[in-house]
């Protein structure tokens, strides 16, 4: 008998504008399981792999991707689910096959939906009928950072934030992720900490449908690490007014039924950590400041995508002048571009189901 079954897991863009690591927007560029388990017939290169999968993978970043379960960062995250959970293995015969045209180390939340893929993965495949708010708080246990991974679950445009954990939880959440996620020198029997239950909480913000995002997409990377260490330890009180008056207009802006571009424009505008990353991203201050809803007609806002380089433009027409504009100005700094016309993905990940054969 086999059994197959596709899961699905947007992109995202965090932050938008004022929101630092508060807001994220689920975006209909998917991440894609495709997955065969047929017990009574494994393939040789799964009954090589130390548990038991054949794993294959196209797209973005695929020279460079591992395929042996215990390196990549899908199945790795699933073995944590399937470990946590008292199994120690993928069944015997598992085959997974990795599309994924997220573009790596770019600010559209590539690792964020791995995760994602990684514990709807064990999910499936331990029948443990978790919901998604479960699910989430494993996604949490291997990314702090609830923006983006909440954003990629749950779908749509969201807020989020991990609540208040006690001594013992903030010790299980804040582990190293090697005593977490299993490498391979990791025994079999290991079994992790299980994640902590309702470790986040989210709101869905309305989302006029008229407004599509842009995403401007440098070629080069940005690492997180990067990307933190530019920004200061410390924020000044009229930083983080300006944000926090910001973002209370722009979550509720964008729902508007006619969007102002003036509003959203202005309350995109961010104190705390655009300003620092400019040094990692040649043209950014240019670029964000000279780009406007006079400028460029049907423009709503733009913004540092994540920790960037991506650009994201918030537009409800002319996108192809605005996204050429903008590369043709990387261009003056040497840098070369791409960009795709986005939707907000609002579902969120899915699971479909296939043939049982």
């Amino acid at each position: 008998m086999t059994r197959e079954f596709t899961i699905k897991v947007p992109a995202s863009s965090a932050n938008i504008g004022p929101g630092f690591d508060v807001l994220g927007i689920g975006l209909n560029l998917y991440l894609t399981l495709s997955v065969s388990i047929n017990e009574s017939s494994p393939s040789k290169i799964s009954q090589q792999d130390p548990y038991n999968v054949e794993l294959t993978y196209s797209g973005s970043g695929n020279e460079n991707v591992p395929l042996q379960s215990d390196l990549n960062l899908i199945t790795k995250t699933a073995l944590y689910v399937l470990h946590a959970n008292n199994i120690s293995s993928f069944p015997i015969g598992t085959k997974i096959n990795v599309n994924n045209p997220i573009p790596l180390g770019r600010g559209l939340g590539s690792s964020g939906s791995a995760i994602v893929a990684g514990v709807l993965l064990a999910n499936e495949v331990g029948g443990f009928g978790f919901d998604k708010n479960r699910c989430l708080d494993y996604c949490l246990m291997i990314e702090r950072h609830p923006d983006n991974i909440t954003a990629t679950m749950m779908g749509g445009f969201v807020g989020s934030f991990l609540r208040n954990l006690s001594n013992n939880e903030f010790q299980i959440v804040n582990q190293d992720l090697n005593k977490i996620l299993p490498s391979p020198n990791t025994p079999k029997n290991f079994i992790p900490s299980n994640a902590p239950l309702n470790l986040g909480t989210h709101v869905k913000y309305p989302w006029n449908p008229l407004i599509k995002c842009i995403a401007v997409i440098p070629q080069f990377e940005v690492k997180t690490e990067d990307s933190r260490n530019v920004l200061p330890s410390n924020y000044s009180r009229n930083d983080v007014i300006f944000n926090l008056q910001r973002l209370a207009v722009l979550t509720s802006a964008v729902g508007d039924l006619k969007p102002i571009p003036d509003v959203i424009y202005n309350s995109m505008q961010d104190s705390l950590h655009q300003p620092y990353r400019k040094v990692l991203i040649p043209g950014l201050t240019e670029i964000l400041s000279s780009f406007t809803p006079k400028t460029h007609d049907g423009l709503l806002g733009i913004c540092l995508s994540g920790a960037g380089p991506t650009i994201l433009c918030l537009a409800t027409k002319n996108f192809d002048q605005i996204a050429n504009d903008i590369i043709e100005q990387f261009k003056s700094h040497d840098v070369k571009c791409t960009w795709k016309l986005l939707e907000i993905a609002d579902e969120g990940a899915i699971v479909e189901q296939g043939s049982k054969l």
